[in-house]
């Protein structure tokens, strides 16, 4: 059995790990800090976004980012809203990058 990470230091060490490349982020909604879900918008800095949110297979068991909401930057954001209203403990981090690095797809953060 794999411990889980608590979603504060989950959310501590990926905000250390952007910083480290040089990539701004910020956490906009703070969540529940033992077992919160987490969304990441990536704000490309044109007007446009994208929201990830964490996948579960529950055939496989894997576990993958997956695009929650795309397109201009004011639609992701009613969807961050409404996801909102609907989990009140959730954590929403926003990563800055024209080039639209998030990490995400990184060793320690990809699954």
């Amino acid at each position: 059995m794999t411990a889980r990470l608590t979603a504060d230091f989950w959310v501590r060490a990926y905000l250390a790990r952007l910083q480290a490349a040089h990539i701004p982020a910020y956490i906009t909604a703070k969540g529940d800090p033992t077992a919160g879900a987490v969304l990441v918008k990536l704000a490309t800095l044109d007007g446009q976004a994208r929201l990830f949110q964490r996948s579960f297979d529950l055939m496989t068991g894997a576990r993958a980012w997956v695009v929650l909401s795309e397109g201009a930057e004011a639609e992701v954001d009613a969807a961050v809203l409404r996801q909102r209203r609907t989990d009140p403990d959730l954590w929403v981090i926003e990563v800055e990058s024209r080039d639209g690095r998030t990490l995400l797809d990184e060793e320690g953060l990809a699954d």
